[in-house]
C-alpha cells in the first residue's frame, strides 16, 4: 500500500472512531482477501473497505468497489467470522475519498 492509501486508510479509521464505532482490526489478511477495517457498530461487526482515488478521471472510488471486489469481500468476512467462531450481525460499509475532499461514509454498500 502507498502513502496516500495510508492516508486515508488512517483519515476513514479517524472517522468512523470520531462516530462511535470501535476497532476491532486493521488489515486482516487470509488467503481469500484483506479487509482494512474491521469495527464494531454497538452489536453489529461492520467490515469496512476504503478506497481512494486521487481524482474522478476514470470514474469515483465508490464504483470501483466491483461485484469482484465484492466476493472477496464476503469471502474474506466469512473466513475472519469462522476463524473467530463469532456469530453476530454485520454489514458492510466503506469510506471513500477523492483528492483532498472530506472522505464519506457509505453504510449498507452491499448485502451478504
Amino acid at each position: 500500500m502507498n502513502q496516500a492509501g495510508r492516508d486515508a486508510e488512517d483519515r476513514a479509521l479517524a472517522l468512523l472512531q470520531k462516530r462511535g464505532l470501535k476497532l476491532v482490526a486493521r488489515n486482516w489478511h487470509c488467503r481469500g482477501g484483506e479487509i482494512d477495517l474491521i469495527m464494531r457498530d454497538g452489536a453489529e461487526l461492520v467490515f469496512v473497505e476504503v478506497r481512494h482515488r486521487g481524482g474522478s478521471r476514470f470514474g469515483g472510488a465508490a464504483d470501483s468497489i466491483t461485484a469482484g471486489k465484492q466476493r472477496k469481500l464476503l469471502l474474506a468476512a466469512e473466513v475472519y467470522l469462522a476463524s473467530h467462531n463469532i456469530d453476530s450481525p454485520c454489514r458492510f460499509d466503506a469510506v471513500v475519498s477523492v483528492g483532498a475532499e472530506a472522505p464519506q461514509w457509505l453504510k449498507n454498500v452491499f448485502t451478504q
